[in-house]
């Protein structure tokens, strides 16, 4: 009744259908979860009125308003104020960006936008952007709508288990789509403008392109991408090599020298009692044999981090994914659902690429300090024992 009272020609979206549709979403997941009585009235009457506030001209916000409406018209019916309560937070927590706080909210939120992760999104999208468009009386721009719906699904999470295991691969689909078309306006913009043809062409395009804010996000994507991934894996596989042959070295560093070390307690034992010249000399290599084995160990030695990383974490872009030691101690669930929103950002996967560099970088400059000097300690450690083994033969 209210609906049909308080009509709006322009809600393409958030009108009947729309709840109708929540509702038997709400449903649907509740009834998955084998909610209680009293709860699934909860979560069924704040889909039910989740967005009447949208049919109020000239609100503040539309969710305050329906949590209004839900009041005024619920306590005519003895409802409980606990009930009241519940009813109005799960209706406040589908304002956006979602952030429910009792597992009753969750349900109503991911029932509001189950669509996310459905066939239906593509349609429900447009009628979205035309409701927009309607009520601010505007033209919306093709590609800024399409961008902002892409960052709207990397942001986006679902709360309940029930929906994450359900949706969130349709949820993936639909955000491969959006990124195709956008790659696809981006590819024709770049086509248009390479077949101008001569510099008066190109500058006339690009003159064009500077006076359409959409046109001018689409210059400012690379198109060299394939190049840049190149260079990242060439990089990448270049710095693995560095490392193997410094592991290497450290290895034949440390092999040597623990033979040597073998040599002086098995062979020259005995014969240190009998030459008490050749002790000096002989705990001298044994120091240089041990400096060189530890620094060697220190360069090929591990550095273990703590393995996990937060929700804020990905959200700031903070974090690198690409290294075992931000996840190993991590659920699978909670690595995954960061790795997809990290892969269907590109700033985020090549910032990643470029962290993972960095500290590639780091690690080895590190590494290769260390066997440095390490081999400076053999390499002058050896001729300071074999002169002082050479005096003590020679003088003692």
């Amino acid at each position: 009744m209210f609906f049909t009272d308080n009509t709006d020609e322009n809600l393409f979206y958030h009108n009947q259908s729309h709840t109708i549709e929540v509702l038997e979403n709400t449903k649907k997941i509740a009834k998955h979860y084998h909610l209680d009585d009293r709860t699934f009235f909860i979560v069924c009457a704040a889909a039910c009125f989740h967005d009447l506030g949208n049919l109020i001209k000239n609100v503040e916000s539309s969710e305050i308003e329906s949590a209004k409406l839900a009041r005024a018209f619920l306590i005519n019916f003895d409802v409980n104020e606990a009930d009241l309560v519940a009813i109005e937070k799960c209706i406040l927590a589908t304002q956006i960006p979602q952030k429910p706080e009792s597992f009753t909210e969750e349900i109503v939120c991911d029932a509001d936008l189950y669509n996310l992760g459905t066939d239906d999104f593509v349609e429900k999208n447009k009628l979205l952007r035309k409701e927009t468009g309607a009520l601010g009386n505007s033209k919306i721009d093709d590609y800024e709508w399409t961008e902002s719906a892409i960052r709207f699904l990397e942001n986006h999470q679902y709360h309940t288990e029930y929906c994450q295991l359900l949706l969130n691969t349709g949820k993936a689909a639909n955000l491969i789509r959006l990124r195709n078309i956008q790659e696809t306006k981006i590819n024709n913009v770049e086509t248009n403008v390479d077949l101008k043809g001569t510099a008066d062409g190109i500058q006339g395009a690009g003159e064009s392109l500077d006076n359409n804010k959409s046109f001018t996000k689409l210059k400012e994507k690379d198109p060299l991408l394939r190049g840049i991934e190149t260079m990242f894996r060439i990089t990448a596989s270049k710095n693995i090599r560095i490392s193997e042959m410094a592991d290497n070295k450290a290895n034949i560093m440390i092999t040597v020298n623990a033979i040597i070390i073998s040599v002086i307690f098995g062979l020259m034992a005995g014969a240190l009692g009998e030459n008490q010249n050749l002790i000096i000399p002989a705990v001298l290599l044994l120091i240089v044999n041990v400096g060189t084995i530890i620094f060697s160990v220190l360069a090929t030695r591990p550095k273990i981090t703590n393995g996990r990383f937060t929700r804020e974490d990905v959200t700031n872009r903070s974090v690198n994914l690409l290294y075992f030691g931000s996840f190993y101690k991590m659920s699978f669930k909670e690595y995954d659902e960061g790795l997809k929103e990290m892969m269907y950002d590109r700033d985020f996967l090549y910032g990643s690429l470029s962290k993972d560099n960095y500290w590639q970088g780091r690690v080895l400059g590190r590494k290769y300090r260390l066997l440095r000097i390490s081999y400076t300690i053999f390499l002058y450690g050896i001729i300071a024992a074999v002169f002082a083994f050479s005096v003590a033969i020679i003088f003692f």
